[in-house]
């Protein structure tokens, strides 16, 4: 890809510039899930695969939104300096902006942040929507949620502060591998989200994750179809999973 960086993160601290593409058939089958944490969860517990953080930890600024992409991840840390010297010098060091200059079409923001300041705000939401980011997960503060409820931009966070990140904040690393909430994440990895959670499952592993989640569904049919019918709780509580 020739894509002309910003500037605002050097070149050596940029993990790669293109992310590897899952298929988006593959993409396509997991956004027409109806559980979709919920079964990614299940799907995952099966494969040994640690991914889910539930929705207490990570709040969704809009618990209608769903969405499954491709993690750009970015790596931020608590600024060495005094607020009032970053503030005099001017110089934001917030650096997501190249992270939304790499997107494509369908990505998700990742952002191992800091907690109690705001490492996303409007301005830098309303880039990601304009680059058809699907939305952000944020192990950190954001602010500005109703804007990004507004302009469909869903966030996934710790929480909402107003206290700014530009001048507390410094952007290490766009992507390469972060931590959310404990789980690993490298670039490219599925995400899925919705009001139940997120989940994080490796690039590698989308494939098979996703065969095990079709087997867990028709199970969940089944069942409802059972309970629908009327099928006694006895009768229920002793079935098996095939």
């Amino acid at each position: 890809m020739d894509r002309k960086l910003t500037g605002k993160i050097p070149r050596d601290n940029i993990g790669m510039l293109e992310l590897p593409r899952l298929p988006e058939g593959l993409l396509a089958a997991y956004r027409a899930l109806g559980d979709l944490s919920g079964l990614v969860s299940d799907a995952c517990d099966e494969l040994g695969i640690a991914c889910g953080v539930p929705a207490a930890v990570l709040r969704p600024t809009d618990p209608d939104a769903r969405i499954a992409g491709q993690a750009l991840t970015a790596l931020n840390r608590r600024l060495d300096i005094p607020v009032a010297e970053a503030v005099a010098a001017k110089v934001s060091r917030l650096g997501e902006i190249e992270a939304h200059n790499l997107a494509q079409p369908g990505d998700v923001l990742v952002i191992q942040g800091i907690e109690g300041i705001s490492n996303l705000g409007g301005l830098t939401a309303s880039i990601g929507k304009r680059q058809g980011e699907l939305g952000a997960i944020v192990d950190g503060a954001v602010r500005d949620v109703g804007h990004q409820r507004a302009i469909g931009y869903p966030v996934w966070s710790r929480g909402a502060s107003p206290v700014t990140g530009k001048w507390r904040i410094e952007t290490m690393a766009i992507n390469v591998t972060v931590r959310i909430c404990g789980i690993e994440v490298n670039p490219g990895d599925l995400v899925v989200a919705d009001e139940v959670g997120v989940c994080f499952v490796p690039y590698a592993r989308a494939a098979e994750v996703l065969e095990v989640v079709k087997k867990l569904a028709r199970y969940e049919e089944d069942r409802m179809a059972q309970i629908d019918a009327g099928v006694s709780v006895p009768d229920l509580a002793n079935a098996k999973r095939k």
